[in-house]
């Protein structure tokens, strides 16, 4: 639960990148997608840091029968998540060399007989991706 909670801020984000939401959505959508409760007390001074630290920004929605409060994520959002995604993906990579498993398609591969060099292990599965490390 702790890896959730440190991760809920880059959830959230990833949620508006896809749509706007309000509170009750994203709270929804938590429990929906990750069988997590979060709520109110938790998600909704969430939302006001992040909104404080520019990440997201919110408007009222007064077309419906209540006000709501809507979010969406902000250019500074999508370029933190954007980091954050590449940052995730490499560590993932890194991870995945060094044990001797990669996945491909869905699948773990044991790699026997590479060290988690680079070199050896495009020899041996041809063209991998270019990354600077």
């Amino acid at each position: 639960m702790k890896l959730m909670r440190g991760l809920l801020d880059l959830v959230v984000l990833q949620f508006l990148k896809a749509n706007p939401m309000h509170g009750y959505q994203i709270i929804s959508s938590l429990r929906k997608n990750f069988g997590v409760y979060f709520g109110p007390s938790t998600i909704y001074p969430l939302l006001s840091l992040m909104e404080e630290n520019g990440y997201i920004k919110s408007h009222w929605d007064l077309e419906n029968d209540r006000p709501r409060k809507v979010y969406s994520i902000t250019d500074q959002g999508a370029d933190l998540l954007n980091c954050t995604e590449e940052s995730l993906t490499h560590i993932y990579r890194k991870l995945s060399i060094g044990t001797g498993r990669i996945q491909l398609n869905g699948n773990n591969l044991t790699l026997n007989g590479l060290n988690g060099n680079k070199k050896n292990l495009s020899r041996h599965l041809g063209n991998v991706e270019k990354e600077q490390y």
